[in-house]
């Protein structure tokens, strides 16, 4: 009998994250498991590390395109990717696709629409993981000071669900053998709509370690976690921004900035910001795990590639313009400012968004000063950064999401 096999398919870095996630646990209950993997946006460098172990597979075209895969938030930014060959890649993408279905082999889709599309088209069983929708954002009030959007949530309190028609009909047809959301409130909205939704828990926080003890390198200093984003430009124009924040080299506390980065920006691309801002390359503390140290008087600025997860717990604030680790980092019951730039993801109306969606453990500020002054007042008020911190965790859910959802998966999903 041969092995079972898998293709999953997501639209996003986060997507890939959170697939990734779920890869590892569907491999610990089903060790056999054959998985593909077919990466709609970017190049999936997420998947590499299990690629290389012999994990999974990545397969299908790898084109990056100028959007960063938010062609559906900006007019320029869709006329972009199709300049730079959209059509021809998603042709091939469908095609990898239709070709799996035909043989019945199942797929699971996880993102939002995109992937939920091309697993239906496949024509075989498939499943669904709605990651980036939640009820809460339009249940939830919006930010003082960020305005109001009486007809989108009027829109989505007529349907009483963010997902839109079209998606319940993908979601609802005999071959969708599971439909998992990010959180209860979600599910209960689509199961209104006759579609069978569940919330076994929220892969997004797993893989963290508990917090360890302060390592001796931040002890006594105020702790900082800068998440500028990893795609270019637009992270480098959020890192600016949120350098601009920093409190001055006068006066300040001793204070580390743990910027933690993906693979970009890399040090040559953050060597301009930080000089600009004022900072002078030092050594590093040892046992930080940090590649390059910044100094500006009392603040210590520490540069680490992959140190997310390592540093994330150790935080006593974020200062984010990023989307799925903004989101980890107050599930973690870090609070969170936020500074909205240009785009083409942290806009505005991006920010608004997310700060209903974690019940205002993200607060959106409207330029630098803002933010430093909000900065200023969180780190000095101990409780006002506990109560939020309890908001951001009960939001995001408890650890354990990506096993049970596993477990759902090997049951409707997967032959017997």
């Amino acid at each position: 009998m041969s092995s079972p096999r898998l293709l999953v398919l997501s639209n996003g870095h986060g997507e890939d994250l959170i697939a990734l996630r779920l890869i590892e646990a569907l491999r610990q209950q089903a060790p056999g498991l054959e998985v593909d993997v077919l990466p709609l946006v970017g190049v999936g460098q997420a998947y590499a590390g299990a690629e290389a172990a012999g994990e999974l597979r990545r397969v299908g075209p790898r084109q990056p395109l100028p959007s960063g895969g938010f062609s559906n938030q900006s007019l320029t930014g869709l006329l972009q990717d199709l300049a730079a060959g959209l059509p021809l890649l998603s042709w091939h993408q469908w095609r990898i696709v239709r070709r799996w279905g035909r043989q019945g082999l199942p797929i699971l889709a996880v993102g939002d629409l995109l992937p939920l599309l091309l697993a239906w088209a496949g024509g075989g069983p498939y499943g669904f993981l709605g990651t980036p929708k939640s009820d809460h954002t339009w249940a939830s009030p919006p930010p003082s000071g960020w305005g109001r959007s009486p007809l989108a949530d009027g829109y989505h309190r007529a349907k009483g669900s963010e997902w839109d028609p079209w998606e319940w009909a993908l979601m609802g047809r005999r071959r969708c053998r599971l439909v998992a959301v990010r959180d209860r409130l979600t599910a209960r909205g689509l199961r209104r709509h006759g579609v069978r939704a569940v919330a076994p828990g929220n892969s997004m926080m797993d893989g963290f370690a508990p917090a360890p003890p302060l390592p001796p390198w931040l002890q006594g200093r105020r702790r900082l976690l800068l998440l500028p984003g990893s795609r270019l430009p637009e992270a480098l124009g959020n890192l600016r921004g949120l350098l601009a924040a920093l409190p001055p080299a006068e006066g300040s506390p001793p204070m580390s900035v743990l910027l933690a980065t993906g693979s970009r920006p890399d040090a040559a691309e953050l060597a301009a910001p930080l000089t600009a801002a004022g900072f002078v390359p030092g050594t590093p503390p040892e046992g930080s795990g940090a590649t390059a140290l910044w100094r500006r008087g009392p603040l210590e600025l520490l540069v680490g590639p992959g140190r997310f997860a390592a540093w994330a717990p150790l935080a006593e604030l974020g200062l984010a313009t990023a989307g799925t680790a903004t989101e980890q980092l107050v599930g973690l019951g870090v609070p969170a400012l936020s500074l909205p730039g240009p785009g083409p993801q942290f806009k505005a109306g991006f920010a608004r968004r997310q700060s209903r969606l974690l019940g205002g453990a993200v607060q959106p500020c409207h330029g630098p000063a803002e933010l430093r002054h909000r900065l200023l007042a969180l780190l000095a008020d101990d409780g006002e950064r506990a109560r939020l911190g309890r908001i951001g965790r009960r939001r995001m859910g408890p650890a354990g999401g990506s096993a049970r959802l596993a477990a759902l998966i090997r049951e409707r999903l997967l032959p017997g």
